[in-house]
């Protein structure tokens, strides 16, 4: 219903637009959502985009603009006067702003924070100051500060006057004169309390915060533990510096998921919208990995051609291959993408590898019987061959489901301790690995079963 209604502001809008009743599109922007707007203005040609954004009323601009794809804000930044960019610039809450710009080229940004106010300059400098990824880098520096002494009604008076430039006035954090963080106290709480009641006895001081150089992803984690809306960053000194909200940590949490879930399909990593990323990019982004794995690929053929000789006389050993390398491969995954997961939730940690893989092994003969049962009467009622060769396959199938799930749940949290990310270690080149072990695992088992010769 929702993606319907859309359709039907977008139809009604482009006709507008392309009949150049700009009063009457003007009237219809001012009645809709910030966010709506932003949705249907991603999906127009920029062209029509640009000109939608000029008709908005100058109060909704800044809000429309922050919802925008990154190259959507790009190229309506750029193509604004200096003036009008910097004044967009001026009514974005920093850490929004500081997103835009450090994604143009170096020229853009001189010219928009030449015109920007020093206010905004000051801001957007300080988040730059922080590493990328951080929790300093993500926050904004847009929020309620409040000191020990103040009456709860001096209080309320700094919230009025602040508030409506602020992120969020539902907490308030409270600092002392060397702007150390003390303790925090709600905007209900405050309405509650008499107006002569001083902050600093009525504060909640038992305070959670997040260092400036924290992971973003670790913040996140925080976040999820402590059920937060709002998170106070502090310096290493303890000064307060900015706060996280969560619509920051939404973010946070849908670009680490993307990054993952690209790692994992052996994907270099982009930041972009899938039809926003060109033939070229994409190619980049997919050729390396594909390169790595088709080079390392070569071990599995070098180990067919190592016993060719030895199983020419048992050609129908060759026909189980693919079967094992797939259950192999398909066995590993399914550890490395637990593990995985576990890891990203802080559920799992280095030292828990034995018990990791001691839970995996198990889980690997139940599976790996299981196949084999079913894999061995259909060995013999169906392709009919002989008892030994069923045999040969179903033992090697459990081998194979074993070793698989051991590397596939070792080889992430290596992963992690050597300081790689663990998603790397996902299924292309668990998939590749487990083939080589397979396949050499089986035949070195057929060879002694059988007493072939090299």
């Amino acid at each position: 219903m929702e993606a319907q209604e859309r359709l039907v502001d977008e139809k009604f809008l482009r006709e507008l637009l392309s009949e150049k009743k700009y009063r009457e599109l003007r009237d219809v922007l001012a009645e809709m959502n910030t966010a709506d707007i932003a949705c249907i203005m991603d999906d127009m040609e920029d062209e029509d985009s640009l000109r939608i954004f000029r008709i908005l009323p100058k109060s909704m601009a800044a809000d429309v603009f922050s919802d925008l794809e990154i190259d959507d804000q790009q190229y309506i930044i750029q193509s604004l006067s200096e003036t009008e960019a910097s004044n967009i610039i001026d009514n974005m809450m920093a850490d929004d702003a500081t997103d835009l710009l450090e994604e143009m080229p170096a020229n853009v940004v001189r010219k928009i924070l030449k015109n920007a106010s020093p206010e905004t300059r000051a801001d957007i400098n300080h988040l730059l100051r922080y590493p990328e990824d951080s929790a300093g880098s993500v926050m904004t520096v847009e929020y309620v500060e409040l000191r020990e002494s103040m009456t709860v009604e001096g209080a309320i008076k700094r919230i009025k006057r602040i508030g409506l430039d602020s992120e969020t006035i539902n907490i308030c954090y409270v600092v002392d004169d060397q702007r150390v963080l003390r303790g925090t106290v709600a905007l209900r709480y405050l309405l509650l309390k008499n107006e002569d009641d001083v902050i600093g006895e009525i504060m909640n001081d038992n305070v959670i915060s997040i260092n400036t150089l924290t992971d973003q992803e670790e913040a996140a984690r925080m976040f999820q533990k402590y059920a937060f809306t709002a998170m106070p960053v502090v310096d290493n000194e303890g000064r307060m510096v900015g706060i996280i909200t969560i619509d920051d940590v939404i973010d946070i949490m849908e670009e680490e998921a993307t990054e993952d879930i690209e790692k994992m399909a052996a994907i270099i990593p982009t930041e972009k919208p899938y039809f926003k990323v060109g033939i070229l990019e994409t190619y980049k982004t997919r050729m390396p990995w594909l390169l790595l794995l088709m080079i390392s690929a070569t071990f599995t053929g070098a180990i067919i051609t190592s016993y060719e000789a030895a199983l020419a006389s048992h050609v129908i050993l060759t026909a189980y291959i693919p079967m094992l390398m797939d259950t192999g491969g398909n066995a590993g995954s399914q550890a490395s993408v637990s593990i995985i997961r576990g890891l990203s939730l802080n559920e799992i940690e280095f030292g828990d590898i034995f018990e990791a893989m001691w839970k995996e092994i198990r889980v690997a003969v139940l599976c790996g019987i299981t196949l084999a049962g079913a894999n061995f009467v259909k060995l013999l009622l169906i392709d009919r061959i002989p008892v030994e060769i069923a045999a040969i396959v179903c033992g090697t199938l459990v081998l194979v489901v074993m070793i698989a799930k051991t590397i596939g749940c070792s080889l992430p949290l290596i992963a992690k301790r050597i300081g790689f990310d663990p998603a790397v270690m996902a299924s292309p080149l668990i998939t590749t690995i487990v083939d080589a072990i397979s396949l050499t695992v089986y035949f070195m088992i057929a060879t002694r079963a059988l007493h072939l010769t090299m």
